[in-house]
């Protein structure tokens, strides 16, 4: 068995002494693992770092087995993203999102978004919109998708503000009001006809992140006996300590 794809390194175990079985999400393979020799040495170390692309080929005499990756990197990203906080947390936040995948399973869509993600993670809101956004296409991915096109109880597509925590569906302004303490509010960047990501609060972000918090906790983690990771929480705080120090600088 053989097969050669691009992937992203989500994690890396070391395996004796040389060797480490790596973990990647793969274009057309899915979260996939292999063992790679000579892990260790001074040039492989810095391909196989998590949030950096590479070329794999995999090898193996059956599909069930665990088989060998022989890896070339090409796009290195990790000592960009190592250098501010919430990247360090983000990167290992979306690497345990991916893991809620089932191995082998191809996810192309979540694969280009995941790229597109971590090639944009300098500014530290944006990046927060982005981690957002790939939360929510996990809930789809795995079968809880949010239902944010228009409003459960009057059809509008309009002035949607809110959302349903028991439904997971969008709720507008007019039907939401006098429940509006018991509605989870719907962020900016995620009302389509405000044109996505140009304009964002401190608050929006709260709200993205407490509204597909709440569902990727009830439907996937919880079930799994999971929790979010300590690395969300990292990077939230992170995010707002970054925008708070940008907002004190320009003011």
């Amino acid at each position: 068995m053989e097969w050669t794809d691009e992937g992203i390194v989500l994690g890396v175990r070391r395996h004796g002494e040389a060797s480490a079985i790596v973990e990647l999400l793969t274009r057309s393979h899915g979260r996939h693992l292999g063992l790679v020799r000579g892990a260790a040495s001074a040039r492989m170390r810095p391909w196989l770092q998590p949030g950096n692309s590479v070329s794999a080929v995999w090898r193996a005499r059956l599909d069930e087995h665990l088989g060998t990756y022989a890896i070339e990197g090409t796009r290195l990203r990790a000592a960009g993203l190592l250098a501010s906080s919430h990247a360090v947390y983000g990167v290992t936040h979306l690497a345990s999102l991916a893991r809620l995948l089932p191995e082998r399973d191809p996810h192309e869509d979540l694969y280009e978004m995941l790229e597109r993600t971590l090639d944009d993670f300098d500014d530290a809101g944006e990046a927060a919109v982005h981690l957002v956004r790939f939360e929510l296409a996990m809930l789809t991915e795995l079968g809880f998708g949010l239902d944010l096109a228009n409003c459960a109880a009057t059809g509008e597509t309009e002035d949607l503000v809110y959302v349903s925590p028991k439904s997971g569906s969008a709720v507008s302004r007019s039907a939401g009001e006098p429940w509006r303490d018991r509605l989870l509010r719907l962020p900016s960047f995620l009302r389509e006809e405000e044109g996505g990501e140009a304009s964002f609060s401190d608050q929006d972000l709260l709200d993205g992140f407490q509204l597909t918090g709440l569902f990727l906790l009830r439907h996937v983690l919880e079930p799994r006996g999971q929790h979010h990771s300590d690395a969300r929480e990292g990077f939230i705080g992170a995010v707002a300590r970054q925008r708070a120090k940008r907002a004190i600088s320009s003011s």
